[in-house]
C-alpha cells in the first residue's frame, strides 16, 4: 500500500524513540474505564450552587417587561441576575462587538440568554427558570441567507480577492455553465456538554474550572465580566469530551455566569447546560450559499470563474470573519483557477451566531468547487476523475488569493489512490452493473483535499510551554494547546520525550493552565501540534544547551559531542543515567526549567486587497467513496471508502490514522444525515438526539481502508510532521459526489441533479426523480 512504499528507505524509529510509534491517547485506558474526569465529574464543591438559564421566545423582539419574582421565591433559588446586575462589560465577543452575556431590551435570536439563576441544586435552578414572566413587542426578523442578502444585512463587510479577468476567459470558453448548492449547519454534538465551574478565591478572584478550547479567552473575558484584572482570574482545562470548535468562542459564557455567581454569592457555582438548551443556545457550523459562473474548455480545463459565498452568521459576527475569509480560500480547493474572483458575504441573520467547527469554513468551499468539477465533466462528457486531475494545481502556480503553490504530491497523491483503489476497473464495473434490469444504482467519485494550516487570523499563530526536569530525571509538561480527544497532549509528549533522549513514561502532562502559559491561542485550526510542539522542543533546546555547557566542563568535552539517548547522558568517555546526570547537574546549580516560545513564520494576509500567504503550507488528501441507492425510495449506502491522507512525516501513527477516521466520519455526517431544521418563526426543532440523527457505528463503510501518505513536510515543521485535525473531515465530500453520481446515472449522466447536502434519503428521492424526468436544475439569473 501507499504507506509502505512511501516507508522505503526510511529508517524506522528505534523502539526507546517515542516519535514515529503508534502510542495511545494518553488518556485512553481512563476513557474506557470511565477514571477520566471531567468537569461535571469533578465532586461537588462544598455549598456549590447549579446555575440555569432563561432564554428568549422571541427571533427579533423588544424585551417590555420581565418578571422574575415568582423565579427569586421558587423553592432553592439563591440569586438571580439580569444584564443590569454584571458589575463589568456584558460584551463576551471573542473578536468584534455584539455577543452579550445577557440580553438587554432586544434579544436577536430564539433560545438568546436573557437571565440566569443559582440554585442549590440542578433540577431547582432548572425548575425555576420555567417561572419567568417576560414580554415582547415583536420585531421584523431576518431568517436565512436569501432574506439577509436581500435586505443587505451584514455583520461584516463584504471581501474579494481577483486573480486576472475572469469575465473574458469565461465568455470566450467553448464550455459555459452556472450552478448553485446550499450548504446546511451542523450541529458540534460534542458528547460532554457545555460546562464550567467556578471557585471563589480569598483575594477577590476566581477560579474557573472550564471544558473550552481557549482558556486564555475565557481568563480575559471572566476578568472583564467581573470588572477584575485579569491576573485575579486563573481557568485551568484538563480535557474536553469533544470541542470540534463548539467550545472556542462558545465556552466562556457559561464560565462568565458560574465565576459571577461564585463572587456574588461566595459560593462555588457550576454551569452545565442540558442538551436541549445547549443546541439552542450556542452556535454551529455555518450554513453557506454558493454560486459559481465557470468556463472551461472542450476537455474540461478551467478557464476562468466567478464564485459568491454567502454565509449565515446569525445575529453577531462571533468568529465568522475568519469563517468566511476560509471558505473564500478554499473556494479553489485543489484547482488551479486562472482568472478568477470569489466574493464573500458575511449574512447576518436572527439565529444563534454560528461559530467554529472543524474545517471553519473550509469545508463548504471546497464543497462548491467540487460541485463545479463535477458539472464540468458531465458539460464535457468525461469522468469527473479526468476533469479533477486536468485542473489539479501544479508548483509555482498562485491561488485566488495569490499565494503560490510550492509543494509538488498532490497529483502523485490522487494518483496513487487512484491506482490502489482501482478506481478505474470499478468504474467500468459500475456502469456495467447500472445498466442492468435491477432498480438499484450504484455511484463513486474520487475527491482530493488541500487545506491551508494556519489560523486566518495571523495574530493567533503563536504558542507557548513550559518544561520542567526534576532531579530525578522525570519531565513536567505545561503548554497552551487543550486536549478534546485529538492526541495532542501525547503528540507533544513524544517530542519533549525524544529530545531529552527519555521514555515516554518519564514524561508527565498537566492540565493546561492560564498561571502556567498565559496568553495561549485558542487550540483549534489543525494547529496545535505545528505550534505546541515546536513551542515545547524549543523550551527543551533550551534545557539541553545548559546541560551540555555543563557536560562539556564538568567532563572536558566538546558540547557539541553530548548526546542524549535511550535515557542515558553520553559525553567523552562517560556515560550517565539522566537522572543521575540532571541531580549533578542541579547539584552545581543549572536551572532544569525552561519556557517555549514558537509563532509561524512567513504569513501573512491583506484584508483589503485579499491577497497574501495566509496558510504556511496545505495539508492534502484524497478519498475514493462508492455508494449504492434505491431510487425508489431515496435510502442509500455506503459501500466502501479508500482514503489516502498526508501527514507529513507522522508523529503517531494510531493518532492520525484516528484523526482521519473520525474526521471523515463526523464529514459524512454533515453531508448525509444531519438535517437542522428550524421552524418559521426561529425555534430550532432538530434540538436532540430524537430528531437529530448523527453517524452511528452502523452507518460506516462496510469498507474502510485508510493508508497515510506519508513524506516529510517541505516546511520546517516539528519532526516534518502535518496537521491532522481538520483536513480529513472533507474527505468526506467523495460521499456526497458519489451520491449525485449515483443518482446522474438515471440520465445517462448528461447532467448533475440538485442535492443540498445534507443528502437525506428524501433528498436523494427527489434528486433521483429530477435525474429520471431529464431537466436539469433552473438556476437563476445572479450572474
Amino acid at each position: 500500500m501507499a504507506e509502505r512504499a512511501a516507508d522505503i528507505g526510511r529508517t524506522p524509529p528505534s523502539a526507546a524513540d517515542p516519535v514515529g510509534r503508534p502510542l495511545p491517547q494518553d488518556s485512553a485506558e481512563r476513557h474506557v474505564s470511565g477514571s477520566a474526569v471531567y468537569v461535571d465529574d469533578m465532586p461537588a464543591f462544598p455549598n456549590q450552587l447549579h446555575v440555569a438559564i432563561g432564554g428568549s421566545k422571541h427571533a427579533h423582539a423588544k424585551v417590555k417587561a420581565v418578571d422574575l419574582s415568582a423565579v427569586r421565591a421558587a423553592v432553592g433559588v439563591v440569586d438571580v441576575i439580569r444584564h443590569a446586575d454584571i458589575p463589568g462589560s456584558a460584551d463576551v465577543s471573542p473578536v468584534f462587538a455584539g455577543d452579550l452575556l445577557l440580553a438587554d431590551d432586544e434579544v436577536s435570536f430564539v433560545g438568546q440568554p436573557l437571565f440566569a439563576v443559582a440554585a442549590e441544586t440542578y433540577e431547582q435552578a432548572h425548575r425555576a427558570v420555567q417561572l419567568a414572566t417576560v414580554s415582547y413587542e415583536p420585531l421584523p426578523a431576518v431568517l436565512g441567507i436569501d432574506a439577509a442578502m436581500q435586505a443587505q444585512a451584514f455583520v461584516l463587510p463584504t471581501r474579494h480577492s481577483v486573480k486576472g479577468d475572469p469575465g473574458p476567459a469565461i465568455a470566450g470558453a467553448a464550455l459555459q455553465l452556472r450552478g448553485e448548492t446550499r450548504m446546511a449547519g451542523q450541529e458540534h454534538f460534542y458528547l460532554e456538554g457545555q460546562v464550567s465551574a467556578a471557585e471563589p478565591e480569598e483575594h477577590g478572584g476566581v477560579q474557573v474550572y472550564s471544558s473550552s478550547q481557549h482558556p486564555s479567552e475565557v481568563q480575559k473575558l471572566v476578568a472583564s465580566v467581573l470588572a477584575l484584572p485579569i491576573h485575579s482570574v486563573q481557568v485551568q482545562v484538563r480535557r474536553m469530551g469533544g470541542g470540534f470548535g463548539g467550545k472556542e468562542s462558545q465556552a466562556a459564557p457559561l464560565a462568565c455566569l458560574a465565576a459571577l455567581f461564585a463572587v456574588r454569592t461566595g459560593r462555588p457555582a457550576r454551569c452545565r447546560m442540558a442538551r436541549r438548551d445547549d443546541m439552542a443556545m450556542t452556535g454551529k457550523r455555518h450554513p453557506f450559499r454558493h454560486r459559481y459562473r465557470v468556463g472551461a474548455d472542450a476537455e474540461g480545463r478551467i478557464q476562468g470563474a466567478e464564485v459568491e459565498l454567502a454565509g449565515d452568521c446569525g445575529c453577531t459576527p462571533d468568529l465568522s470573519e475568519g469563517v468566511v475569509y476560509r471558505a473564500m480560500h478554499h473556494a479553489d480547493n485543489a484547482y488551479h483557477l486562472p482568472a478568477a474572483s470569489v466574493t464573500g458575504h458575511s449574512c447576518r441573520t436572527n439565529a444563534v451566531s454560528h461559530t467554529a467547527f472543524r474545517g471553519f469554513g473550509g469545508p463548504q468551499g471546497m464543497l462548491g468547487a467540487e460541485a463545479m468539477l463535477d458539472d464540468i465533466a458531465r458539460a464535457a462528457g468525461i469522468d469527473p476523475l479526468d476533469a479533477r486531475k486536468r485542473n489539479l494545481y501544479r508548483p509555482g502556480e498562485v491561488t485566488p488569493y495569490g499565494q503560490v503553490i510550492e509543494e509538488d504530491g498532490l497529483r502523485e497523491l490522487v494518483e496513487t489512490l487512484e491506482a490502489s483503489c482501482d478506481y478505474r476497473d470499478r468504474r467500468r464495473q459500475l456502469a456495467e452493473r447500472n445498466q442492468g434490469s435491477g432498480p438499484l444504482r450504484r455511484g463513486m467519485a474520487l475527491t482530493p483535499v488541500k487545506f491551508g494550516i494556519s489560523f486566518t487570523s495571523t495574530h493567533l499563530n503563536h504558542a507557548g510551554a513550559l518544561v520542567h526536569v526534576y532531579t530525578d530525571g522525570s519531565v513536567h509538561l505545561s503548554h497552551g494547546g487543550t486536549e478534546m480527544g485529538q492526541g495532542l497532549y501525547i503528540k507533544v509528549a513524544q517530542i519533549v520525550a525524544r529530545a531529552l533522549g527519555l521514555p515516554i513514561e518519564r514524561v508527565m502532562i498537566s492540565a493546561t493552565r492560564t498561571d502556567k502559559v498565559p496568553n495561549a491561542a485558542p487550540t483549534a485550526a489543525s494547529a496545535a501540534t505545528d505550534l505546541n510542539g515546536m513551542a515545547a522542543l524549543r523550551a527543551c533546546e533550551k534545557i539541553l544547551a545548559r546541560l551540555r555547557r555543563f557536560a562539556a566542563q564538568r567532563f572536558s568535552c566538546p558540547a557539541e559531542s553530548v548526546r542524549f539517548a535511550d535515557g542515558r547522558v553520553r559525553c567523552g568517555d562517560a556515560t550517565l543515567g539522566f537522572a543521575d546526570f540532571v541531580e549533578l547537574a542541579h547539584r552545581h546549580r543549572v536551572p532544569l526549567s525552561a519556557t517555549g516560545f514558537y509563532k509561524t513564520p512567513a504569513i501573512w494576509f491583506d484584508k483589503e486587497t485579499g491577497q497574501g500567504r495566509p496558510f504556511l503550507y496545505f495539508a492534502n488528501g484524497a478519498a475514493c467513496s462508492e455508494v449504492l441507492i434505491d431510487p425508489r425510495t431515496g435510502e442509500y449506502r455506503v459501500l466502501r471508502v479508500d482514503i489516502l491522507h498526508d501527514v507529513g512525516r507522522s508523529l503517531n501513527p494510531a493518532i492520525d490514522r484516528g484523526q482521519i477516521e473520525g474526521g471523515f466520519v463526523q464529514g459524512m455526517g454533515w453531508l448525509t444525515t444531519e438535517e437542522l431544521k428550524w421552524d418559521a418563526a426561529g425555534v430550532l426543532m432538530s434540538d436532540s438526539p430524537a430528531n437529530y440523527k448523527i453517524p452511528t457505528a452502523f452507518d460506516l463503510p462496510r469498507i474502510f481502508n485508510v493508508d497515510l501518505f506519508e513524506r516529510p513536510n517541505h516546511q520546517p515543521t516539528v519532526h516534518r510532521s502535518k496537521a491532522v485535525g481538520e483536513p480529513p473531515l472533507m474527505l468526506a465530500i467523495s460521499v456526497w459526489c458519489a451520491l449525485r453520481d449515483a443518482c446522474a446515472s438515471l440520465c445517462d449522466y448528461r447532467f448533475n441533479p440538485r442535492l443540498d447536502p445534507p443528502a437525506t434519503a428524501e433528498r436523494v428521492y427527489w434528486a433521483a426523480q429530477q435525474a429520471r424526468r431529464g431537466q436539469p436544475d433552473e438556476i437563476a439569473a445572479w450572474a
